[in-house]
Protein backbone atom coordinates (compact mmCIF):
# COMPACT_ATOMS: atom_id res chain seq x y z
CA UNK A 1 0.00 0.00 0.00
CA UNK A 2 1.24 3.48 -0.92
CA UNK A 3 1.64 5.59 2.21
CA UNK A 4 3.45 8.73 3.26
CA UNK A 5 6.36 8.56 5.64
CA UNK A 6 4.86 9.48 9.06
CA UNK A 7 7.20 12.47 9.24
CA UNK A 8 5.75 13.84 5.99
CA UNK A 9 2.22 13.40 7.32
CA UNK A 10 3.17 15.17 10.53
CA UNK A 11 4.49 18.09 8.48
CA UNK A 12 1.09 18.54 6.80
CA UNK A 13 1.74 16.69 3.53
CA UNK A 14 -1.34 14.86 2.23
CA UNK A 15 -1.85 11.94 -0.17
CA UNK A 16 -4.51 10.78 -2.62
CA UNK A 17 -3.95 7.34 -4.18
CA UNK A 18 -5.71 5.83 -7.19
CA UNK A 19 -5.65 2.42 -8.81
CA UNK A 20 -5.90 3.88 -12.33
CA UNK A 21 -5.99 7.45 -13.56
CA UNK A 22 -5.25 9.31 -16.77
CA UNK A 23 -2.26 11.23 -15.36
CA UNK A 24 -1.19 12.08 -11.83
CA UNK A 25 -0.05 15.52 -13.02
CA UNK A 26 -3.41 16.13 -14.70
CA UNK A 27 -5.27 15.08 -11.55
CA UNK A 28 -3.12 17.35 -9.39
CA UNK A 29 -3.96 20.31 -11.62
CA UNK A 30 -7.67 19.40 -11.58
CA UNK A 31 -7.63 19.32 -7.79
CA UNK A 32 -5.84 22.66 -7.75
CA UNK A 33 -8.65 24.20 -9.82
CA UNK A 34 -11.13 22.77 -7.32
CA UNK A 35 -9.37 24.61 -4.52
CA UNK A 36 -7.17 21.84 -3.08
CA UNK A 37 -4.03 23.26 -1.45
CA UNK A 38 -0.58 21.73 -1.45
CA UNK A 39 1.52 20.00 -0.46
CA UNK A 40 -0.53 17.12 -1.86
CA UNK A 41 0.79 13.92 -3.42
CA UNK A 42 -1.20 12.09 -6.11
CA UNK A 43 -0.20 8.49 -6.86
CA UNK A 44 -1.56 5.82 -9.17
CA UNK A 45 -0.78 2.17 -9.83
CA UNK A 46 -1.24 2.82 -13.55
CA UNK A 47 -1.84 5.82 -15.82
CA UNK A 48 -3.71 5.68 -19.11
CA UNK A 49 -2.11 8.83 -20.55
CA UNK A 50 1.05 9.33 -18.52
CA UNK A 51 3.37 11.85 -20.13
CA UNK A 52 6.87 13.19 -20.00
CA UNK A 53 8.45 16.37 -21.33
CA UNK A 54 7.32 17.77 -24.68
CA UNK A 55 4.19 15.61 -24.64
CA UNK A 56 6.09 12.32 -24.85
CA UNK A 57 4.17 9.28 -23.64
CA UNK A 58 5.34 7.77 -20.36
CA UNK A 59 4.62 4.04 -20.25
CA UNK A 60 2.87 3.34 -16.93
CA UNK A 61 2.60 -0.23 -15.70
CA UNK A 62 1.83 -1.77 -12.29
CA UNK A 63 4.87 -2.05 -10.04
CA UNK A 64 6.41 1.24 -11.14
CA UNK A 65 6.05 4.52 -9.28
CA UNK A 66 3.76 7.19 -10.74
CA UNK A 67 3.41 10.21 -8.46
CA UNK A 68 2.92 13.96 -8.56
CA UNK A 69 3.38 16.56 -5.84
CA UNK A 70 1.16 19.65 -5.92
CA UNK A 71 2.79 22.75 -4.45
CA UNK A 72 0.75 25.91 -4.02
CA UNK A 73 3.65 28.03 -2.75
CA UNK A 74 6.44 27.14 -5.19
CA UNK A 75 8.20 30.49 -5.43
CA UNK A 76 8.66 32.88 -8.37
CA UNK A 77 7.54 31.54 -11.73
CA UNK A 78 10.97 32.14 -13.28
CA UNK A 79 12.43 29.63 -10.83
CA UNK A 80 9.91 26.85 -11.48
CA UNK A 81 12.14 25.01 -14.02
CA UNK A 82 14.75 24.63 -11.28
CA UNK A 83 12.35 22.32 -9.45
CA UNK A 84 13.34 19.54 -11.86
CA UNK A 85 16.82 19.57 -10.30
CA UNK A 86 15.34 19.65 -6.81
CA UNK A 87 13.09 16.69 -7.61
CA UNK A 88 15.86 14.70 -9.31
CA UNK A 89 17.99 15.03 -6.19
CA UNK A 90 15.07 13.95 -4.00
CA UNK A 91 14.49 10.85 -6.14
CA UNK A 92 18.22 10.09 -6.04
CA UNK A 93 18.16 10.47 -2.24
CA UNK A 94 15.15 8.16 -1.97
CA UNK A 95 16.67 5.46 -4.18
CA UNK A 96 19.88 5.54 -2.15
CA UNK A 97 17.79 5.26 1.02
CA UNK A 98 16.08 2.04 -0.08
CA UNK A 99 18.81 0.53 -2.29
CA UNK A 100 22.16 1.87 -1.10
CA UNK A 101 24.06 -0.84 -2.96
CA UNK A 102 23.31 0.71 -6.37
CA UNK A 103 24.44 4.20 -5.45
CA UNK A 104 27.67 3.95 -7.50
CA UNK A 105 25.57 3.27 -10.63
CA UNK A 106 23.28 6.30 -10.21
CA UNK A 107 23.70 9.53 -12.18
CA UNK A 108 21.58 12.53 -13.14
CA UNK A 109 21.03 13.48 -16.80
CA UNK A 110 20.25 17.06 -17.74
CA UNK A 111 17.67 18.36 -17.42
CA UNK A 112 15.26 15.95 -15.68
CA UNK A 113 16.24 12.28 -15.89
CA UNK A 114 17.94 9.75 -13.63
CA UNK A 115 20.27 7.07 -14.96
CA UNK A 116 21.16 3.64 -13.66
CA UNK A 117 24.31 2.18 -15.20
CA UNK A 118 23.92 4.66 -18.07
CA UNK A 119 20.26 3.93 -18.87
CA UNK A 120 17.22 6.00 -17.92
CA UNK A 121 15.04 4.68 -15.12
CA UNK A 122 13.28 7.82 -13.87
CA UNK A 123 12.04 11.15 -15.16
CA UNK A 124 10.63 14.40 -13.84
CA UNK A 125 7.89 16.61 -15.35
CA UNK A 126 7.25 20.10 -13.98
CA UNK A 127 3.95 21.76 -14.89
CA UNK A 128 2.54 24.96 -13.45
CA UNK A 129 -0.38 27.33 -13.53
CA UNK A 130 -0.54 31.00 -12.61
CA UNK A 131 1.97 33.81 -12.75
CA UNK A 132 4.56 35.56 -10.63
CA UNK A 133 4.20 34.32 -7.02
CA UNK A 134 0.51 33.42 -7.15
CA UNK A 135 0.75 30.18 -9.08
CA UNK A 136 1.07 26.50 -8.30
CA UNK A 137 3.28 23.70 -9.59
CA UNK A 138 2.96 19.96 -9.87
CA UNK A 139 6.13 17.89 -9.81
CA UNK A 140 5.56 14.64 -11.70
CA UNK A 141 7.82 11.71 -10.88
CA UNK A 142 7.99 8.44 -12.79
CA UNK A 143 10.33 5.68 -11.66
CA UNK A 144 10.78 2.30 -13.33
CA UNK A 145 10.90 0.04 -10.29
CA UNK A 146 9.83 -3.29 -11.81
CA UNK A 147 9.71 -2.85 -15.60
CA UNK A 148 10.83 -0.56 -18.40
CA UNK A 149 9.80 0.05 -22.03
CA UNK A 150 11.74 -1.35 -24.95
CA UNK A 151 12.76 0.44 -28.11
CA UNK A 152 13.20 3.89 -26.58
CA UNK A 153 15.37 6.55 -28.20
CA UNK A 154 17.58 6.69 -25.12
CA UNK A 155 18.29 3.34 -23.41
CA UNK A 156 15.88 2.53 -20.56
CA UNK A 157 16.13 0.25 -17.54
CA UNK A 158 14.51 -0.40 -14.16
CA UNK A 159 15.62 -0.97 -10.59
CA UNK A 160 14.81 -4.68 -10.62
CA UNK A 161 17.25 -5.26 -13.49
CA UNK A 162 20.04 -4.05 -11.22
CA UNK A 163 19.00 -6.51 -8.54
CA UNK A 164 17.34 -3.82 -6.41
CA UNK A 165 13.95 -5.32 -5.60
CA UNK A 166 12.37 -2.07 -4.46
CA UNK A 167 8.61 -1.71 -4.34
CA UNK A 168 6.92 1.48 -5.51
CA UNK A 169 5.46 1.81 -2.01
CA UNK A 170 8.85 1.66 -0.29
CA UNK A 171 10.36 4.11 -2.74
CA UNK A 172 7.44 6.52 -2.39
CA UNK A 173 7.62 6.49 1.40
CA UNK A 174 11.28 7.46 1.18
CA UNK A 175 10.59 10.08 -1.48
CA UNK A 176 7.80 11.65 0.59
CA UNK A 177 10.31 12.66 3.25
CA UNK A 178 13.32 13.34 0.99
CA UNK A 179 11.39 15.79 -1.20
CA UNK A 180 10.58 18.25 1.63
CA UNK A 181 14.24 18.26 2.59
CA UNK A 182 15.37 19.20 -0.90
CA UNK A 183 12.57 21.79 -1.23
CA UNK A 184 13.73 23.36 2.02
CA UNK A 185 17.28 23.44 0.67
CA UNK A 186 16.03 25.16 -2.48
CA UNK A 187 14.11 27.70 -0.36
CA UNK A 188 11.75 28.78 -3.15
CA UNK A 189 14.67 29.32 -5.52
CA UNK A 190 16.89 31.28 -3.16
CA UNK A 191 19.09 28.25 -2.47
CA UNK A 192 19.52 27.06 -6.04
CA UNK A 193 23.31 27.48 -5.88
CA UNK A 194 23.56 24.60 -3.41
CA UNK A 195 21.04 22.53 -5.38
CA UNK A 196 23.11 23.10 -8.52
CA UNK A 197 26.30 22.04 -6.74
CA UNK A 198 24.69 18.85 -5.41
CA UNK A 199 23.21 18.09 -8.82
CA UNK A 200 26.54 18.56 -10.60
CA UNK A 201 28.22 16.24 -8.10
CA UNK A 202 25.95 13.48 -9.46
CA UNK A 203 25.83 14.57 -13.10
CA UNK A 204 26.41 12.20 -15.99
CA UNK A 205 29.01 13.33 -18.52
CA UNK A 206 30.34 16.37 -16.69
CA UNK A 207 33.60 17.43 -18.31
CA UNK A 208 33.00 15.08 -21.24
CA UNK A 209 31.72 15.46 -24.78
CA UNK A 210 27.95 15.09 -25.12
CA UNK A 211 25.31 15.58 -27.79
CA UNK A 212 22.18 17.66 -27.20
CA UNK A 213 19.01 17.72 -29.28
CA UNK A 214 17.45 21.17 -29.66
CA UNK A 215 14.09 21.95 -31.22
CA UNK A 216 15.58 22.31 -34.71
CA UNK A 217 19.00 20.67 -34.64
CA UNK A 218 21.56 18.70 -32.63
CA UNK A 219 24.75 20.16 -31.20
CA UNK A 220 27.83 18.68 -29.52
CA UNK A 221 30.37 19.97 -27.06
CA UNK A 222 32.07 19.49 -23.71
CA UNK A 223 29.66 19.57 -20.76
CA UNK A 224 31.12 22.42 -18.73
CA UNK A 225 28.39 22.83 -16.11
CA UNK A 226 25.14 24.68 -15.38
CA UNK A 227 24.60 28.41 -15.24
CA UNK A 228 22.80 30.07 -12.33
CA UNK A 229 19.38 29.28 -13.85
CA UNK A 230 20.07 25.60 -14.54
CA UNK A 231 20.79 26.02 -18.26
CA UNK A 232 23.37 23.64 -19.74
CA UNK A 233 26.77 25.15 -20.52
CA UNK A 234 28.75 23.56 -23.36
CA UNK A 235 32.15 24.33 -24.79
CA UNK A 236 31.82 23.95 -28.55
CA UNK A 237 34.53 22.34 -30.72
CA UNK A 238 35.70 25.83 -31.75
CA UNK A 239 36.16 26.80 -28.10
CA UNK A 240 33.10 29.00 -27.88
CA UNK A 241 30.61 28.77 -25.01
CA UNK A 242 27.06 27.64 -25.76
CA UNK A 243 24.25 27.99 -23.21
CA UNK A 244 21.27 25.69 -23.74
CA UNK A 245 18.07 26.56 -21.90
CA UNK A 246 15.93 23.77 -23.37
CA UNK A 247 16.91 20.48 -24.99
CA UNK A 248 17.67 16.80 -24.40
CA UNK A 249 21.03 15.13 -23.89
CA UNK A 250 20.95 12.29 -26.41
CA UNK A 251 24.36 10.68 -25.94
CA UNK A 252 27.59 10.75 -23.98
CA UNK A 253 30.72 10.55 -26.09
CA UNK A 254 33.42 10.42 -23.41
CA UNK A 255 36.49 12.50 -22.73
CA UNK A 256 37.52 15.20 -25.22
Amino acid sequence: MIELDPRASAAGVRLRSYATIDSTNAEALRLLRQGEPGPLWITAETQSTGRGRRGRKWISVPGNLHASLLLTDPGPVDDWPQLSFVAALAVHDAVVEVAAEIRPMLELKWPNDLLLAGAKFAGILIEGEGREEEGAVTIGVGVNCAAHPAGTAFPATDLAVSGARVSAAALFAALSIKMPGRLAQSNRGKGFATIRADWLARAAGLGENIRVALADREIAGRFEGLDDTGALVLIAPDGGKVVVAAGDVTSFEGSP
